[in-house]
């Protein structure tokens, strides 16, 4: 017997046993809007590593001051989520629009061909006389290229040399007169990597960090999260930044502004895990007065629609004119029609560098349901870059010496096959109501 859940193109059959399986359905094409002979310029502002953490999105201890301006201005999405929960298959989605363990391209780090039909957004783009760049980053944890060296070991520098290829040279400034631009401004402030490296000039204070029921109370842990958001206020104004520079160009009243993150994080329990903490992530999206006809917003609103990292390239499809390929999974998220509404997110975790893991898991506006299908191997699995930070460390250490609670403690042991969360009455998602049924 099956239950069958709709999750945007899909429908989910949920056997009784548990085990979720994915079926497969084409998208259908939805027509171009018409932009009255003017195409939008279109950034995008794409922080690393950061959960909802900010001022706007009610984080009292945040000191986020640009990025709770531009929500002000923006339409703001409660309901947005990383289908991965870790950066190279997320990108994946992004750029192909597509979900990256449908193509084989979930596992961090793999470089697969993808078949021939699975375009980068960049071509579409390009197309339709968009001058396509970005700053800084790449790593789309499939081949990007038909022409790749099979007589050496490509580095991690190799393959973003080939991923550069799907893009034009310089940025913005460098495109040709009148012509619309596409770019991408990748910060890495809040990357996990930043939990590595101390600040002289500290900016919020440890011992008043309000720390997550699974997280034991330790100098290292505090110290580690009051460091992460000092990172976070670094990323602001990175954001403010950038804005500025737009705004002294004139370009801010032709360009519309999106502003989201790769996936959750970044201390432990959060980037690479299905938890909220891992998945759910800002967006905003700023429109200017000459292309709200756009979409079925003001700015200034807030919406809990459903909306995922692999929705991205459809809607700057729509924004941009043109038409959405019939293959991609994601859908444009301005659509008025109701049934292109997601009712649920769809999320998974695959191998973690050389940790092999399998997780499914799906989450509408209350709920999350989480299927371990290796439930004898325990989240705390070693990584050796998340060991690079004092407070996993701290945390291994103290449950070792029997000074963890139940919470605390079940990071190290063996998971059970369900989990089920009521996310709006335990936002932390730790007590599991499978236990219940």
């Amino acid at each position: 017997m099956h239950l069958t859940i709709p999750i945007g193109n899909y429908r989910v059959s949920l056997l009784v046993t548990g085990i979720l399986t994915l079926v497969l359905s084409s998208p259908a094409a939805i027509g171009s809007p018409k932009i009255n002979g003017l195409k939008p310029n279109i950034l995008w502002i794409v922080s690393e590593d950061n959960s909802p953490l900010l001022g706007a999105y009610g984080d009292k201890f945040a000191k986020t001051p640009n990025i709770d301006s531009l929500a002000k201005k923006s339409i703001v999405f409660d309901n947005a989520f990383a289908n991965s929960p870790v950066c190279a298959p997320t990108r994946f989605s992004i750029l192909t629009g597509m979900h990256a363990n449908a193509m084989g391209t979930n596992n961090m780090r793999s470089r697969y061909r993808v078949p021939n039909f699975v375009k980068p957004y960049t071509d579409y783009l390009r197309a339709a006389g968009y001058h396509v760049t970005n700053d800084n980053k790449t790593d789309y944890n499939y081949a990007t290229s038909t022409d790749i060296p099979t007589d050496k070991h490509l580095s991690y520098q190799d393959w973003q040399t080939i991923d550069g290829e799907i893009w034009d040279r310089g940025d913005y400034n460098d495109r040709q007169e009148n012509q619309p631009f596409f770019h991408v401004y990748n910060m890495y402030e809040s990357h996990e990597s930043r939990l590595h490296r101390p600040l002289k000039n500290r900016m919020h204070d440890p011992s008043k960090v309000k720390l997550p029921p699974y997280h034991p109370d330790t100098p290292e842990i505090r110290a580690d999260w009051a460091l992460y958001y000092d990172r976070i206020t670094q990323m602001d104004f990175l954001v403010g930044q950038k804005l500025a520079e737009l705004k002294a160009a004139n370009a801010l009243e032709n360009t519309i502004v999106f502003y989201y993150s790769d996936h959750g994080g970044a201390l432990a329990r959060s980037k690479r895990f299905l938890y909220d903490t891992g998945t759910k992530i800002p967006l905003m999206v700023h429109v200017p007065d000459k292309f709200r006809h756009l979409l079925p917003y003001k700015m200034g609103d807030r919406t809990d629609q459903i909306v995922d990292i692999v929705d991205l390239a459809p809607t700057i499809f729509h924004l941009a004119g043109i038409k959405q390929p019939a293959h991609m999974h994601g859908e444009n998220i301005f659509s008025t029609a109701s049934k292109k509404n997601k009712s649920y997110s769809y999320l998974y975790r695959g191998r973690m560098d050389v940790r092999i893991d399998l997780v499914r898991a799906l989450r509408d506006k209350k709920f999350k349901y989480i299927r371990n299908y290796m439930p004898h191997r325990p989240n705390g699995q070693h990584l050796a870059y998340l060991w690079k930070a004092a407070s996993v460390r701290s945390w291994q250490k103290t449950c070792q010496q029997g000074k963890c609670n139940p919470n605390q403690q079940r990071f190290w042991q063996t998971r059970q096959a369900e989990e089920l969360y009521d996310t709006t009455n335990d936002p932390w998602e730790v007590n599991n109501l499978a236990n219940e049924f």
